[in-house]
Parts: C-alpha cells; structure tokens; sequence
C-alpha cells in the first residue's frame, strides 16, 4: 500500500477513531481493569489480564474473570491480606501455559512489590528512561521473581533486553498510562508519558506495520519494536500508541495484510 506521509497519517487517524471506542471494551481483556475503580485494582487485575492475553480473546477474557473470582473480586485486598489457605482454591487454575503454581507465584511476586517496592507503577518510573519504557520491562521482571519461584514462571514475564518484544506487557502499559477521551485507556499512571510507551508487536500489527511501510524487519522482536516506535513518534509524538487500535483493527477486523 503506497501511501504518503500525510496520506498515511490521516489514514491511521481514522481508523484509530474508528476503533478506539467505548464498544472496544466489551470485546477485549481491557474489561478486566474496567471491573474496578480503585488503582490498585486496576492495576492488578490489568497485569494479570495482560499476562494470559495469548489466544482467543473470549478464552482470554473468561480466565481472565475466573482469576478475579478467585480473588474474591477484590484483587489487591487478596494479594495483601491472603493467607497460605486462601491459595488452595487456586490449585487447577490454567490458562494455556499459565497454571496454578504460576499463579500462586504471581500473587506472591505482586504482594512483595506493593509491599515493598512501592507499586508497579513505582517501577516503571523508578527505571524508565527519557525515550523508552523498555529498560523498566527489564528491571520488573527481575524485581518481580526476587520472590522463591520455579524457573518455568519467569517465562510469563517477557524481557526486551533478551530480544522479546514484550507485547502484553506493552499492552498493559498502554492501557495504565494513555489517557483517552473514549475511556478505553485509564491513565492512571500519572508520571509515565505517553509519548515513551511502545505499541503492542504480535503477528496482525506486524503484517500489518509492514504492509504499510511503518516496519521492515521481518522478526517481531525488540528491535522491531524500536523501528516501529520512531516511525509511530513521527505521525503523533504525543500519543504514538493511539495507533495500536488502528493496527488491530485492520488486522483482526479488516484483514490488511
């Protein structure tokens, strides 16, 4: 598809209008968070959301709520108050690869760093840097596993710095950190810009990317994601990730590749 800049632009900038709306939200995982009010609850439910966000968006989005019921709904009063007996209704749990032990861990991991790393949210900001989230992709996950944990749950948390694209965890951070006027994304992260966070790489957004001229790598990996972030920068400096809804669109929905 041979587009110009501006042609490109006001392409893109439809179609995010299109797709970033209310109606967005019944549809996706990004209606776990929506479940709640209160940020750490927002916060939590989105991290556990995004990290089985792998699938079939319904099957994602019914463990997604079978995880808040276990939870009592209440996601971070059970991560901070739960007791050795509360996780034995966890055991059977699964998602695709993402079990009960994994889970147990993920309740443990996230107890520790609300406990005494301030938050996720303090994380990302303690570790970001001027043009990029990326760095603090790194360092949460390895804050994240300073709890005992098996060696098959570190996979669950994706590291830019060993080539992984991290797309849920981008995901999430767009869903914390941009701020929409269709209340899609929360916003809630108040100290992170929008404008440093990178658009969620899977397989649709990279045919897609590379049909439009945007990518020309051909692995959906980190350094795709650097090429993708300085294109996306150059059509909105501000708000580069508003396009990730113009991109799933086309690629779910509209079959552009």
């Amino acid at each position: 598809m041979e587009l110009n800049f501006e042609e490109l632009k006001d392409f893109l900038d439809l179609k995010v209008r299109q797709y970033n709306t209310p109606g967005f939200i019944e549809l996706d995982p990004v209606q776990i968070p929506h479940l709640y009010t209160a940020k750490q609850d927002i916060e939590i439910s989105g991290f556990l959301a995004a990290t089985i966000s792998w699938g079939k968006r319904t099957t994602i989005i019914k463990s997604s709520k079978r995880m808040m019921d276990l939870l009592g709904n209440s996601p971070y009063d059970f991560v901070m108050n739960h007791k050795e007996k509360h996780l034995e209704k966890i055991d059977g749990f699964v998602h695709r690869t993402f079990n009960s032990t994994d889970f147990i861990v993920f309740i443990r991991a996230l107890k520790n760093m609300y406990q005494n790393k301030g938050g996720l949210e303090a994380v990302f900001i303690k570790h970001k840097t001027p043009d990029s989230v990326q760095p603090a992709i790194y360092h949460l996950k390895k804050e994240f596993f300073s709890v005992p944990h098996p060696s098959r749950t570190r996979k669950h948390i994706s590291d830019p710095f060993s080539g992984s694209a991290a797309k849920r965890i981008n995901m999430f951070l767009r869903w914390m950190v941009r701020k929409d006027l269709a209340g899609v994304d929360f916003g809630i992260w108040k100290n992170i810009s929008p404008s440093i966070l990178s658009c969620p790489l899977d397989v649709h957004s990279g045919n897609v990317t590379r049909k439009l001229g945007l990518l020309k790598r051909n692995q959906n990996d980190s350094k795709a994601v650097q090429e993708l972030d300085i294109n996306l920068r150059k059509l909105d400096s501000a708000d580069p990730v508003k396009y990730d809804f113009a991109l799933f669109g086309l690629g779910v929905y509209e079959g552009f590749k």
